[in-house]
């Protein structure tokens, strides 16, 4: 079955964008890492990327650092996360 567009999770507006399409494990969590020093609490963070490890390595990531993992989707090979800092 597939969701009508009306019936799809409304994605939060982040406060930073990370692009990490192409990039293999470990490069989206060590690039995650560096961004995330940047930020403050309570921001949010958008993570795209295409590699299906991510799907495991982004919530270990929240849960060990404290941050919470709001959004999740995969959709034609593309994973979207949405991560707001703790």
């Amino acid at each position: 079955m597939v969701d009508s567009v009306d019936s799809l999770p409304e994605c939060p507006v982040p406060d930073v964008e990370l692009d990490t399409s192409g990039l293999y494990c470990p490069e989206p969590i060590m690039l995650m890492h560096n961004k995330v020093r940047d930020m403050q609490p309570g921001e949010l963070l958008k993570v795209i990327a295409s590699d299906p490890a991510t799907t495991r390595d982004i919530p270990k990531f929240c849960h060990f650092l404290g941050h919470e993992l709001v959004f999740q989707q995969e959709r034609d090979g593309s994973y979207l996360y949405v991560i707001c800092l703790g």
